[in-house]
């Protein structure tokens, strides 16, 4: 059974989206991001937030935008701060590192093996 792992930041540009694509290949993880503001690419919804097990905000912000919009719907779902600053580019290499970092020691899953040439993908 794969839990569903949900990654937030501001507008779902930089972020939310790499991380989304560095753990989309793990075993038993299904990923998806979103953005707290308005003008996000991909908006928060409810329909996310119940889909999710697990949800990875990246700043102490979001997390309050988070709870004061669907603490009704967040029971006994895990939200972490990953206290990553929006000073990042999309795939960017450090972050891709700092996420790897961070990341894993809540998923409890093994990451998958990576081969010579393996390239991510955008959605």
């Amino acid at each position: 059974m794969s839990r569903n792992i949900l990654f937030v930041c501001s507008r779902n540009r930089l972020r939310s989206p790499t991380a989304e694509q560095v753990f989309a290949d793990w075993p038993g993880l299904a990923t998806a991001s979103a953005g707290v503001s308005r003008d996000a690419d991909q908006p928060l919804s409810a329909e996310l937030v119940e889909w999710a097990d697990t949800i990875f905000v990246m700043e102490r912000a979001h997390r309050d935008k988070l709870s004061a919009k669907f603490r009704h719907l967040l029971g006994a779902r895990r939200v972490i701060c990953l206290d990553i600053p929006d000073d990042y580019d999309y795939m960017a290499p450090a972050l891709v590192e700092l996420l790897r970092a961070r990341v894993p020691q809540y998923l409890h899953s093994t990451p998958p093996k990576r081969t010579a040439g393996t390239r991510t993908r955008r959605r």
